[in-house]
């Protein structure tokens, strides 16, 4: 559905829309929510006190915060509540994956999210998360946790692949992804040795722009799988290993990038999530989840208005703004000023992503 396709006499209230995903919440949740979802679009901060500003109320600003405390403190918004929201936004048939970690630091204490998420129009739209109660990557059991609870809602049928970086290696990660039947495309180090051998050595002729991979497939962090090995115009060796065909490996890594750009536009580029003071761990995870939303809906409006009016290519060959930032740009000012798009926007919102045409 696009913009075009809404009925302009009735438009979806975003308290209308919550209520018919989540009809379990009370009340004053489902109204909280939209009035953060919308606060955190218009202000492009998690600073309570910025927020307060944009929150539809005559109250004092005491009030005001009271009343965003109240909803990172919500008990009801938990990681399920927000994945009823999210996926009916998928497109049907088998999809990329990605997982990463964002950091930054609030004073002397590390924040630090665990995300796994669905490549979606050049980004990775978040659907389950955790935060890690320290600096530094996660533990194999973090990990597992976040693929098991994304298997209850998507089996392993819809999963492509999953893409993620040297982080996320081990022989007890491997075989979970193994016997959970998802097929895996990791960086590992070059420092991995396969038959004694270390693969930066190994390989350490290999040519800007050149490909090769291992005639049959090695033992791997003791998963036998395939490697292939690329080496970046800039001169970066990468060692993949994969369930996939070998032609495939390197350009569906590439895919892991789009976790990069999501994090980017959710922090100083745009919802600036660093900015918030927030360091207990389920309000962290609250507060990502309600950003998640407000920029899920910015992507999904975005998508809707480049498909009428492309967004420029600058001479320099890039475009002048993202999906995100195009899409922020028209829905904060329909909130803003009341616009006639606004329902229209909001019944976007219900409507799925299509499917990627490259993943």
């Amino acid at each position: 559905m696009t913009i075009h396709d809404a009925a302009p006499e009735q438009p979806t209230r975003l308290p209308d829309l919550l209520k018919a995903r989540l009809p379990f919440l009370r009340r004053d949740t489902l109204q909280r929510v939209p009035d953060v979802v919308e606060a955190l679009i218009q202000a492009q901060s998690t600073c309570h006190r910025r927020l307060g500003t944009f929150l539809p109320s005559d109250v004092s600003p005491e009030a005001r915060k009271k009343r965003l405390q109240r909803c990172f403190q919500d008990q009801q918004l938990t990681g399920e509540v927000f994945l009823d929201v999210l996926l009916p936004l998928l497109p049907p048939g088998k999809l990329v994956f990605t997982m990463d970690r964002t950091n930054w630091e609030h004073g002397t204490q590390p924040l630090n999210l665990r995300v796994l998420g669905v490549v979606l129009q050049g980004f990775t739209l978040p659907l389950v998360w955790e935060a890690i109660p320290h600096s530094g990557s996660s533990n194999t059991s973090t990990r597992e946790r976040l693929v098991a609870r994304l298997l209850k809602h998507l089996p392993a049928a819809r999963w492509k692949v999953l893409v993620a970086d040297r982080e996320f290696l081990g022989r007890q990660w491997f075989e979970f992804l193994r016997r959970r039947r998802i097929k895996r495309c990791i960086r590992v180090k070059g420092s991995a040795r396969v038959d004694g051998d270390r693969l930066d050595e190994v390989y350490a002729g290999l040519s800007a722009g050149q490909m090769v991979a291992m005639a049959e497939k090695e033992a791997i962090y003791g998963c036998r799988m395939q490697l292939v090995m690329a080496r970046s115009p800039e001169g970066d060796l990468m060692c993949l290993a994969t369930d996939l065909h070998v032609l495939d490996a390197v350009s569906t890594y590439k895919f892991r990038w789009s976790i990069e750009c999501t994090f980017s536009s959710m922090k100083s580029r745009g919802f600036n999530l660093e900015q918030t003071g927030m360091t207990q761990k389920e309000r962290l995870e609250r507060l990502f989840g309600l950003v998640t939303l407000a920029w899920t809906w910015s992507l999904r409006v975005g998508v809707d208005g480049a498909l009428t009016r492309p967004i420029r290519v600058k001479s320099h060959g890039r475009k002048e703004a993202s999906l995100v930032t195009a899409g922020w740009e028209r829905l904060a000012h329909a909130l803003r000023w009341g616009t006639s798009k606004r329902g229209p926007f909001t019944d976007l919102f219900s409507s799925p992503f299509s499917a990627p045409e490259a993943a």
